[in-house]
């Protein structure tokens, strides 16, 4: 029998049992106790995740005998089918829907002295959630649902919870990413995976992507646990489609993807290599095919982001942008095993993309919708490219700005977070201009953005700074 929950249990009682010590230390409460209520503690959040999608089956049910039965917590002569004749586990689901008592004293005693014993639980009720996970050789979308669920609301009730959101949208910095033609990049250390989701957190809205990527991870990480244990695996492709307006973060959350793939040993060096139609398409017969191999050969290893893939079916017959997509397709087959791609733009052009061509829609069956960003979040957004640039909004400002986003037309083709960019910069070329009329200005006139500076909202049906 395969002891992996066995050998997570007994590791979420060390040290989630050594973290309750710690928070005992100096005080009355009766260690004997705590030690009885650790194991619980991994009995309830292991139950809980099982009983996510009702399945219950004898691939769940004997490793959770096998291992409570020898903390004294089931009897070591129950059977799988008791337990589902006498519904065991119905109802435990319940558990995961707040902190427990455990998580809950370990985050007060680290607001009050300043340790991470709640980091501690976070970490391996982690590694218990996924370990139960992947006890099924088909992990359900339920339990992975689940698993990010409560993994959230872990995350909301860390004494760290709050920290700084990341803009989305604007110019990718380019030293993260890679253009066809330079050299792979030689393997970068494997960041923790917890790590690079909190950066997800902090992203400016896209909730629903974030959604999207943590079940990803989730799925991901039970599959590796598996692998690791030498259990079959079921082979799924990892190939992405991000549909959406340009500027709502698909860029960035590539970027992110890339280096989640990287700490999961999904890809080998986990770098991002971008490119567009100009990147794939030449000019004369027999040279597409090959330009798009070294594209390929280059992001061997790490992830392609195609943006603008849809424009590849494009053009008359003499356009080489279907030779590109047929390229496309025998590359991905052939590297199935060693990059990811991910075709990138509009969302009804996208699905045109896949739907008409055989050999997408089989390789690249998931799609990632990234919605346009509200005002609210697109002054959000402004506010930390101010803040980058060492300016400051009023309070007056940030109702101003609001105003002038809602005057935009959303719908193919919004800016999202460019718009914010670019209105940004004309703020500032307004801001400077004002400030020439002021003999020696003061920090605070220097740094501050007022409605002044704002330019005129756009015309109806235009969403230009120009128009």
């Amino acid at each position: 029998m395969d002891k992996g929950l066995t050998r997570a249990v007994d590791q979420f009682v060390e040290r989630v049992g050594g973290a309750m010590r710690m928070a005992a230390a100096g005080t009355t409460t009766n260690i004997e106790v705590l030690k009885r209520n650790v194991p619980i503690e991994a009995y309830n959040l292991a139950t809980a995740i099982m009983d996510s999608d009702s399945r219950l089956s004898d691939d769940e049910l004997w490793p959770l005998i096998a291992t409570f039965s020898k903390l004294d917590m089931l009897p070591p002569t129950t059977t799988p089918a008791e337990m589902r004749a006498e519904r065991a586990l119905a109802g435990r689901r319940s558990w995961l829907e707040q902190p427990s008592e455990v998580f809950t004293v370990l985050a007060q005693v680290d607001r009050m002295r300043g340790t991470q014993l709640a980091q501690t639980y976070y970490d391996e009720a982690m590694k218990l959630a996924h370990m139960v996970g992947s006890l099924d050789r088909f992990p359900s979308d339920s339990e992975l649902k689940a698993i990010v669920a409560f993994q959230k609301l872990l995350r909301d009730n860390m004494p760290s919870a709050g920290a700084t959101a990341a803009a989305t949208g604007g110019p990718a910095p380019s030293a993260e990413a890679m253009e066809p033609g330079q050299d792979a990049p030689a393997p970068e250390p494997k960041e923790p995976l917890e790590d690079v989701l909190a950066e997800l957190d902090q992203l400016i809205g896209l909730e629903a992507v974030k959604e999207e990527v943590r079940l990803l991870s989730a799925l991901l990480r039970v599959q590796k646990m598996r692998a690791d244990r030498k259990l079959p695996v079921i082979d799924s492709t990892k190939h992405l489609v991000f549909s959406g307006n340009p500027g709502t973060g698909k860029t960035t959350v590539a970027r992110l993807l890339s280096r989640i793939y990287r700490s999961l040993d999904v890809v080998e060096r986990g770098h991002l290599t971008e490119v567009d139609r100009s990147g794939l398409v030449a000019g004369f017969v027999g040279q597409t095919a090959t330009k798009v191999t070294e594209v390929f050969e280059k992001a061997d290893g790490g992830v392609l982001l195609i943006d603008e893939a849809y424009s590849l079916i494009r053009g008359g017959e003499k356009d080489f942008g279907r030779e590109a997509i047929d390229a496309i397709v025998k590359n991905v087959e052939d590297r199935r095993d060693t990059m990811v791609v991910i075709l990138a733009g509009y969302p009804k052009e996208m699905t045109q993309l896949v739907s008409t061509n055989p050999g997408f829609s089989s390789r690249f069956p998931k799609t990632i919708l990234f919605p346009d960003y509200s005002n609210d979040e697109l002054v959000a957004i402004l506010e930390l490219i101010c803040n980058k640039g060492k300016y400051t909004l009023s309070e007056e400002m940030k109702e101003a700005c609001t105003e002038w986003f809602s005057k935009h037309q959303r719908g193919q083709g919004f800016g999202n977070g460019r718009l914010a960019r670019n209105l940004f910069e004309a703020m500032v070329a307004r801001h400077a201009t004002r400030l020439i009329e002021i003999d020696d200005p003061t920090d605070d006139q220097l740094m501050l953005l007022v409605p002044a500076d704002l330019p005129p909202a756009p015309k109806p049906g235009h969403d230009s700074l120009t128009s």
